[in-house]
């Protein structure tokens, strides 16, 4: 399993960085669309459609979707607004689990929930991308989540002790969630001082990133909360010793968009 993980991290890494930082306008949002459609089609699973022509029909109606959100640049604002209100309710629905499954639970609901979660992330890649400092801020919101997980898992195994949310990803605990805050707000600061922030941006840019950590844990935690609902352990098998798509993008697909309105609260 470990020969495979890094067997296919090592193919894929140079892929994603070179779509994400080469790629620009058109190929850079088909490029996500891809991702973003691979995922759609694991989530059909996830919402109770096994069958490969309801899961393909779900990816083409998301591709369809995209395709609309590209043409029609006015939707950003209501699509990142759309993001904002979901994700502060999987955090309530993460965190009363499993009390509110009946809310959720039916196949209708999960499939609205996929575009809640994917249309927004595909949107909030986009809209950074278009800044003038666009690449620097994807890798930035990346670094943040790369840095979150990497904090939490070293913490995690040395301190973890209380359990963040058993019922639905006993694995994690509070204190891998502060050590991966903490690592988090530490490349935060350095980039400060890098960039001669005063300390007014300083600390904005603190708490920006601690929004983002947490929001990612949320993230990651959600897809944990649809598996554990559907007894699915992985979301495919299209990455091998890695899971899925949406196994390698959960906790982004709800700090990017949430990064993406902090961003533009700040330009405001």
């Amino acid at each position: 399993m470990l020969k495979q993980r890094i067997i296919t991290a090592l193919i894929l890494l140079p892929i994603a960085l070179g779509g994400f930082f080469l790629l620009e306008g058109a190929s850079f949002a088909l490029f996500i669309g891809l991702v973003v459609t691979l995922g759609a089609w694991e989530w059909a699973r996830l919402a109770g459609f096994p069958a490969q022509s309801a899961r393909v029909a779900y990816a083409v109606a998301v591709a369809a979707m995209l395709f609309i959100m590209y043409v029609v640049p006015g939707l950003a604002p209501w699509v990142l607004g759309a993001a904002v209100l979901w994700w502060a309710t999987a955090t309530f629905l993460v965190l009363t689990y499993p009390r509110t499954t009946h809310h959720w639970a039916n196949a209708a609901t999960k499939l609205v929930i996929g575009l809640l979660i994917l249309l927004p992330a595909w949107q909030g890649l986009i809209w950074i991308k278009q800044g003038p400092l666009g690449n620097w801020q994807i890798m930035a919101v990346m670094v943040l989540v790369w840095g979150a997980d990497v904090g939490a898992y070293f913490s995690g195994k040395a301190f973890g002790k209380r359990k963040l949310a058993p019922k639905v990803s006993p694995g994690k605990s509070w204190e891998g969630v502060y050590g991966g805050l903490a690592l988090s707000l530490v490349i935060t600061t350095v980039v400060g001082f890098v960039r001669d922030w005063t300390v007014a941006q300083l600390l904005m840019g603190l708490i920006g990133a601690a929004l983002i950590v947490f929001v990612s844990v949320v993230g990651d935690l959600t897809e944990s909360m649809f598996k554990r609902q559907s007894g699915i352990k992985d979301s495919s098998n299209l990455l091998p010793g890695h899971g899925g798509v949406l196994d390698r993008i959960d906790s982004l697909t709800a700090a990017i968009p949430i990064f993406a309105v902090l961003l533009w609260m700040a330009a405001s």
